[in-house]
């Protein structure tokens, strides 16, 4: 078995470098990555060679979203076997700490997760990883879709935070990939009314066809007195952002009903923005942030399967492994018409 990979060497730039097949450990698995994810930070790591404190030393493997099959298992394997097709959740955590304990091991201080210095991510023909953060996927669930399940998760851990349910009114701000897969948990969860805000035209295009009941083009209107025909003056139950833009934090406030939540999924560029407390204490209104996700793939897995949430819509683009640089540079230099690429590596 020939084990290839994509090193990032210095920003925007990429080489293709064999290295050998790993071994799995006793309660590991050896997967075949077959499908693997662009995600908004593979691509800022691979411009900025950075996110806040992680940076990049050396030769460096993005990609942490990914599915493939199993072709080899440790000796303490017990659940899978060479030959099922899986989804990998990209963390291992200690599975000690309070966190871990208290089943919120998405907090895990001491996790390590694919793609995120030190820890080289997917973009190679081989990985290792826990039998316990592989999932098997149904038959009826491609690869292509189970490398979606990640970003899927993020969406579905921010709408359970912020307890969307049946007949709520739900703003998204942003409809990059988050923003997308945000709008369908919500309306899974039984959202009557979900509005999708951003400037790209396109991207609204794309959340109207996956089942947003109204979007707004922030550039063309006046946000607030728009959200406020669109919900009858009383604003949304539930503000999500996912943009990670100073002005869209901001504006959840403005938008939230009184009692509502807002839950800040999107990081903006600075590690400080303004935000209007008292206007929010005013409505008795609730913030929560998220970090990732937890508890999440089955769920994904079984929305995906059984068509509740068609994620694989989101797709737009599709580049082969040995186009990886090419991908990558296209997809950061044309952000207004990119939703989501993938990388078939087999």
């Amino acid at each position: 078995m020939n084990n290839n990979a994509f090193y990032m060497q210095g920003t925007n730039h990429m080489v293709k470098k064999e290295l050998p097949v790993p071994t799995p450990k006793e309660n590991e698995v050896l997967i075949k990555v077959d499908v693997v994810g662009i995600c908004g930070s593979d691509v800022h790591y691979y411009k900025h060679g950075n996110i806040g404190d992680f940076v990049v030393e050396g030769d460096f493997i993005l990609g942490h979203e990914c599915a493939g099959e199993v072709v080899q298992v440790g000796t303490d394997v017990k659940n899978l076997r060479v030959g099922d097709r899986v989804a990998l959740e990209p963390g291992k955590t200690c599975g000690k700490c309070e966190f871990c304990k208290s089943g919120k091991y998405n907090l895990c201080p001491d996790v390590e997760f694919f793609a995120t210095p030190p820890f080289h991510g997917v973009l190679t023909n081989y990985v290792t990883h826990p039998e316990d953060m592989c999932f098997k996927l149904p038959e009826n669930v491609s690869n292509m879709e189970g490398a979606l399940v990640e970003p899927l998760a993020v969406g579905l851990h921010a709408t359970s935070l912020g307890e969307v349910g049946l007949g709520d009114t739900v703003i998204v701000f942003g409809s990059g990939c988050i923003g997308l897969v945000t709008l369908m948990s919500a309306k899974a969860r039984g959202a009557s009314k979900v509005i999708v805000v951003d400037v790209l035209e396109n991207r609204l295009k794309t959340a109207l066809k996956l089942g947003a009941d109204h979007v707004i083009n922030a550039k063309d209107v006046d946000l607030i007195s728009t959200v406020n025909e669109l919900t009858d003056g009383k604003g949304a139950d539930v503000v999500i952002e996912t943009a990670g833009a100073d002005v869209t934090v901001k504006q959840t406030v403005d938008v939230v009903k009184i009692g509502g939540t807002i839950v800040l999924v999107g990081m903006t560029a600075k590690d400080e923005v303004s935000f209007n407390f008292m206007r929010l204490m005013g409505k008795e209104g609730v913030v929560k942030t998220i970090f990732r996700y937890r508890n999440l793939y089955p769920v994904a897995i079984n929305a995906i399967a059984s068509g509740t949430i068609k994620v694989k819509d989101i797709v737009s683009h599709q580049f082969a492994f040995d186009q990886t640089k090419e991908a990558f540079d296209f997809v950061s230099e044309n952000a207004a018409n990119v939703v989501k690429a993938i990388i078939k590596i087999d």
